[in-house]
């Protein structure tokens, strides 16, 4: 199991540097994982400053040596995926082959509907789809031409290829028992499994874990590792969470990445969190 941190970009946390700080505390405290909302507001809450991930992650990986980085999740939709094709190679560049690409269809219409784009799920879902195949073939280094319903690429080659081979990992947003998405995940290179279960609410039991995660053998087609990430809150107490990874990891999870547990970004709710990351992951 790897640990990782699922951080806000909004509020207190707002800002590149104080960011890069922390990715360097937790990096210290022994987790393996530091990743940044991808977000242009606040959920519920459009007056609160939010950083740019990306640029984050450039001060992040100048700061950071062994830790792994990323946005979680990028609702690629809305964005250009031969700008997101540059942008991911370049801080796979400057990270030394440290990123971890995620992405997700988008989960609030604030990052959509006023700027014009749409929020309809099936349009998000092609247009996901499609831009993931054209990340592929964009970092493949190859001349590259894509022909689908919301893009059109002919005759492109963008160099310089990410350090990583054979592509920069791919792990897809997913929830249980939602099979679609983990259909999606699994023809990438991990989940990123939302911990509560889609239908009930509860959070999910190691049961549950591994016949998500059977469901998702089941439809691989590539070969090679993949990775399944549960994002959590962890409770207060260390002993509590540990024993919880344990069940997960013998469920088939490869990864433990912690949410800030008030959903809060004031400067106390940083503070706090601040000294959570530096006691280290519930190893």
């Amino acid at each position: 199991m790897q640990y990782g941190l699922d951080i806000p970009t909004a509020g207190a946390f707002a800002d590149p540097r104080t960011l890069a700080e922390l990715a360097v505390e937790a990096e210290e405290a022994g987790w393996d994982g530091f990743f940044l909302w991808d977000t242009i507001f606040m959920p519920g809450h459009p007056e609160i400053p939010v950083v740019d991930p990306w640029i984050a992650l450039a001060a992040i990986a100048m700061r950071t040596q062994r830790i792994k980085l990323g946005a979680f999740l990028t609702p690629l939709p809305r964005r250009r995926p031969w700008q997101v094709a540059r942008e991911s190679v370049g801080l796979d560049h400057l990270s030394n082959g440290r990123l971890i690409f995620g992405a997700a269809l988008g989960y609030h219409d604030l990052d959509f509907t006023p700027f014009g784009e749409s929020f309809d799920p099936h349009i998000r879902a092609e247009k996901l789809d499609e831009g993931l195949a054209i990340l592929d073939g964009f970092w493949s280094g190859e001349t590259f031409s894509f022909d689908g319903k919301h893009y059109q690429i002919h005759d492109v080659s963008l160099q310089p290829g990410p350090l990583q081979s054979p592509r920069i990992p791919i792990w897809l947003a997913g929830g249980w028992p939602r099979r679609k998405p983990l259909r999606r995940a699994a023809r990438w290179d991990g989940i990123y499994l939302m911990t509560n279960n889609q239908d009930t609410g509860r959070m999910l039991t190691p049961a549950e874990v591994r016949e998500a995660i059977s469901y998702i053998n089941a439809n691989r087609i590539a070969t090679g590792p993949f990775d399944v990430a549960l994002n959590v809150k962890p409770s207060e107490d260390k002993h509590q969470n540990a024993e919880l990874v344990r069940q997960y990891s013998d469920a088939g999870a490869t990864w433990w990445i912690e949410l800030e547990p008030t959903d809060q970004v004031t400067e106390q709710s940083f503070a706090a969190y601040r000294e959570h990351i530096r006691r280290g992951p519930p190893a």
